[in-house]
């Protein structure tokens, strides 16, 4: 069974940072692409990153470029979130998840469709 669970999220303050997790079961994550989503309360689910299924290819959202990285440990079937400089607007509920298509590069939500159940980062003073 696929199955995808997101740990690391936690009340932070603003300039601080955090690590999210995303671990994997039930497929090979060598094959896909996965993706980082978050949604804010009243707010659409938006793309944060990517990271293909090698690990070559990165992309960003431009509220979070230089601030965050994403990386893979395809060994512990395990996708990492680094957030550093945390600002309140980072507040949301992350998600990670599968594409569609195995080795998309896009970021938009409706290409996805495998998630997790989401780990609430609230960033707030």
């Amino acid at each position: 069974q696929l199955q995808l669970v997101e740990s690391g999220g936690d009340l932070v303050q603003p300039g601080t940072s955090l690590r999210l997790s995303c671990v994997v079961s039930g497929f090979t994550l060598d094959d896909y692409t996965i993706g980082w989503f978050r949604q804010a309360p009243g707010k659409e689910r938006e793309g944060v990153s990517l990271i293909s299924s090698d690990g070559t290819i990165t992309k960003y959202a431009d509220s979070v470029k230089g601030r965050f990285t994403i990386s893979r440990d395809n060994a512990k079937n395990t996708v990492y979130l680094q957030m550093d400089s945390l600002k309140p607007e980072d507040t949301a509920v992350y998600y990670c998840a599968i594409p569609l298509i195995a080795n998309s590069l896009g970021l938009r939500p409706e290409e996805y469709d495998y998630w997790g159940q989401g780990t609430q980062v609230t960033v707030s003073s």
